[in-house]
Formats: structure tokens, sequence, C-alpha cells
């Protein structure tokens, strides 16, 4: 089932029309969550993103659209597709109204809400190989638009394609600069000698919610320390430890990067305290 504009339909039905401006023009912005028996994690940050985002892109936000009202929205669309005793991955997709070119005929707003099961309830560590490479063929443009989550994600699927023909499990994105922004499906963290590095905003990287949670449980995190400064490619293979992380998986520790292997050390340490942190909220 699949909730549109807080109806519920059969997902097969036929919601979105040719003319609409996520489709279009790339006219629209998302949220991942992962939703644990009900509980929508970490669900205040993802609603300020999300009003943030809006906002940025001068979208009119409803009057309706407050943090209790997008949670029951959420919960009813999980309950309807049997998931509400289960751990599933929820996507809240926003687009401007139909109507115009690029220039928009109304910044009015319409939603949509789908889920699908996952298999685990908290997050556990893949102990499995997890190699990278860098994807050079197109660069990230650092600026507010590239810190949001918007359906633009050309490079993403580039870069996933060339990581499928090249047999890598993701790859590294590269901005502007030349400098390491993220991976392609989250932020990037690099440990070396008990030094946690991960790239600011301003070059270019996502303002990922898990980046979020990661960051706040480095900063107590005993004999540890938390810089946000820029990672060149360089760095990659001199460091200790690398992780990526977002909401789904929590953190993915990466294994290898060209000839350097990596521990996974403080990956498990994090991983054990995100765990904590969960079950206490």
């Amino acid at each position: 089932m699949v909730n549109f504009n807080g109806t519920l339909h059969d997902s097969s039905s036929n919601l979105l029309s040719i003319e609409n401006r996520g489709y279009a023009y790339g006219d629209a912005l998302f949220e991942t969550l992962k939703v644990v028996h009900g509980k929508v994690l970490f669900w205040e940050d993802h609603y300020f993103r999300l009003m943030a985002s809006m906002r940025i892109m001068r979208m009119e936000i409803p009057m309706n659209f407050t943090m209790e009202f997008l949670e029951s929205e959420i919960l009813k669309t999980i309950e309807a597709n049997q998931l509400l005793k289960a751990t599933s991955r929820v996507r809240i997709n926003v687009h401007r109204i139909e109507g115009g070119k690029y220039r928009p005929l109304s910044n009015d707003i319409a939603y949509n809400i789908i889920s699908e099961r996952l298999a685990s309830d908290f997050y556990s560590l893949n102990h499995n190989a997890y190699t990278v490479e860098l994807f050079k063929d197109y660069y990230i443009a650092p600026g507010l638009l590239s810190t949001l989550k918007t359906n633009n994600k050309s490079i993403n699927v580039l870069g996933s394609i060339f990581a499928k023909e090249n047999n890598f499990d993701t790859c590294f994105l590269l901005n502007t600069e030349k400098t390491v922004v993220e991976a392609l499906s989250g932020n990037l963290f690099l440990v070396k000698d008990r030094v946690i590095k991960t790239p600011p905003l301003s070059e270019g990287c996502l303002k990922g919610i898990m980046r979020k949670q990661i960051m706040e449980l480095v900063t107590k995190l005993e004999g540890y320390t938390l810089e946000e400064t820029a990672i060149s490619p360089f760095e990659l293979q001199k460091a200790d430890e690398l992780f990526i992380t977002n909401v789904i998986i929590g953190i993915q520790p990466v294994t290898k990067y060209r000839k350097k292997e990596f521990t996974i050390d403080v990956s498990k340490l994090l991983l054990e305290k995100l765990n904590t942190k969960i079950r206490l909220s």
C-alpha cells in the first residue's frame, strides 16, 4: 500500500502523471527512514531536515505538516503494509505540484510514503569484505543544494553503475576541489591515530542524519578527537580505518581501498554505542 497525500492506495495504482515535477525536473525531496516496531528512529532530526530542505527549495509547507501529523501518516502506511510489528525502510517523497516549466506555477506540494520490510531490528556490523574505489568521472559542486536529499542523483546512479561494472561495493565521490566528500549512499568517516575525521558540509556532503548521530557519539568517545575537515584522496590509504554511515545500515566498515586493508575496531565500538543509544531513547 502507498500513502498518497494521506490516502492509502494499492501499490499498483497509477498515482503519478507524466507531468509530475519530480519526474520532469527533479523538483522533489525525499527522506529515507528506519522504523523499528512502530518507532521512527531519529524522527525529530529527519523532520527538521525535511522542513529546512523544503524552505531552501522554496516549497510551500502545508499548515498541517507537523511532526505529529507526518509521523501518524508514516505509521498508518506501515500498518497498512502489516509492518507495524516489524522493521521497515520508509521513504517520504515530497514534490511540487504540476504546472509550469522550470518556473513552477505554484509552490504547493504533494507527498507520498512507501515502505518495505527490513531483516534486522537493530544495527549489526557487516563483517564481509567491502571494497571501495574513487569515482572520478563526475564531481560534486559544493554548496547548499548538494547537502539536500533531492531527486537529482545522477552522479550516485552513474557511480553505482561504475562500481557494479568494476566489482566494487561502492565508490567515494569527489568534489570539484578533488577532495573526498562522501560515499554513494552515505557519509564518510576516517580514523587515523585516534583522530576521527569527516568532511564538513561546506565540502558538499549530504547533511546525513546518521552522520549527526555518529558525530555526537564520537565527541563522547574517550581518547578520540573529532575533526570536520577536508579529506584528500591521499589520506585514504594512510588511514587506520574508514567507515560509511546512513540510517538504514548504521555503520558500514570499509575493508579495502586499492592495496590498503583496514581495521574495524572503531566501527564496532561506535555501533555498540549507537544500539545502546537507540534502546535507551
